[in-house]
């Protein structure tokens, strides 16, 4: 932080008619329309963070991250020269942009932030002819209910300026603390640049047998893993989580190298587009295989010789071994997350 303070300008803008967010998904179009429509980035941001109260904005702290698609690294830059023009006192972004969705939930709960602004369009195809998304998690680390994305899409509809630092630059690589004087602010902006992985890591820390698992991967009796993170967010947990931490042979994880375009597949983990975890696990080499979308939220399991197990099935089993996990064993359950694909194998 040194020399002159850093513009915060208003920008005239013209409102748009179809930024209504579509509840967890948030709001999701062609790339080309984030990068060719004027202010089409910026105007959404803006009806963003003004749903949140001025009282509680101001001084607040946000977390930042993205699946590390193509566009996300002008759009990172864009979110923070707003947040700072718009009184956010703080954000927690992670390294390089990449933070994965639970990892932003994780962080957000931990440091107890206002909430979080995750750049993705989940499955969907990345690239310059792919398609680009913003969503928005509220302080419970959740997806922003409902009646929040209705009333981001109301004020999307009547927005004639957004406000803007355009001449600050964040360094995303360099982990640590960045500050920034800003005209008319009393306190300086603060950005942390974090590691991508480790608060996450510490949570699972807390909730699974970490020895019993890697004993599993490593011991007498131990089991052979492929795990596909498709090039998009999940990579970097993969290879810190399961290999580092947890003794899963390197050669375990494939696709790990979070890419613009993903490698040119859709980052969609089912047999459609999962192809080649299918093969791997088709040969009976491996007893277990997992593979994950772009921001981590979702996954696929296959069995020895590629057997599919369903998102319903993998949540009761869980459910129905609830005794393995500490977590749960000294927290107690509260409930499960029922969604069109966990249907009713709970029940069961």
């Amino acid at each position: 932080m040194e020399g002159t303070p850093i513009p915060v300008l208003t920008v005239p803008t013209a409102p748009y008619e179809d930024q209504r967010p579509t509840g967890g998904g948030g709001l999701r179009r062609p790339t080309a329309v984030f990068e060719s429509q004027r202010n089409y980035l910026p105007n959404f941001v803006q009806s963003l963070l003004s749903s949140v109260d001025l009282r509680d904005r101001q001084g607040c702290t946000m977390v930042v991250g993205s699946d590390g698609r193509y566009f996300s690294k002008t759009a990172i830059e864009i979110v923070v020269q707003m947040a700072a023009a718009n009184g956010i006192g703080r954000l927690v972004i992670g390294q390089n942009g990449i933070l994965s969705t639970p990892a932003v939930s994780c962080i957000i709960r931990k440091i107890k932030a206002a909430g979080g602004i995750i750049l993705t369009a989940s499955h969907s195809p990345g690239g310059p002819g792919g398609e680009f998304g913003v969503k928005f998690e509220v302080a419970n680390g959740g997806p922003a209910p409902d009646i929040v994305s209705d009333k981001i899409y109301q004020i999307s509809k009547t927005l004639e300026e957004y406000t803007i630092c355009p001449d600050l630059r964040v360094d995303l690589s360099r982990l640590g603390r960045q500050e920034f004087d800003l005209e008319n602010k009393f306190k300086p902006f603060r950005v942390e640049i974090v590691d991508s992985v480790d608060i996450y890591l510490n949570l699972l820390r807390s909730v699974f047998d970490f020895s019993a698992i890697r004993n599993l991967l490593t011991g007498p009796n131990q089991i052979k893993i492929r795990i596909d993170a498709m090039n998009g967010v999940m990579g970097p947990y993969v290879r810190k989580i399961l290999c580092d931490e947890l003794g899963a042979p390197a050669n375990s994880a494939i696709n790990c190298i979070p890419l613009e375009d993903f490698g040119g597949q859709p980052p969609d983990p089912n047999l459609m587009y999962a192809t080649a975890l299918l093969e791997a696990m088709r040969g009976g080499e491996y007893g277990f295989g997992a593979a994950f979308d772009a921001d981590g939220d979702r996954y696929m399991i296959l069995g020895q010789n590629g057997f599919f197990v369903n998102a319903s099935d993998s949540l009761a089993i869980i459910a129905a071994n609830l005794s393995c996990i500490p977590y749960f064993c000294q927290k107690g359950v509260r409930g499960f997350g029922r969604s069109m694909p966990t249907s009713t194998a709970l029940d069961k």
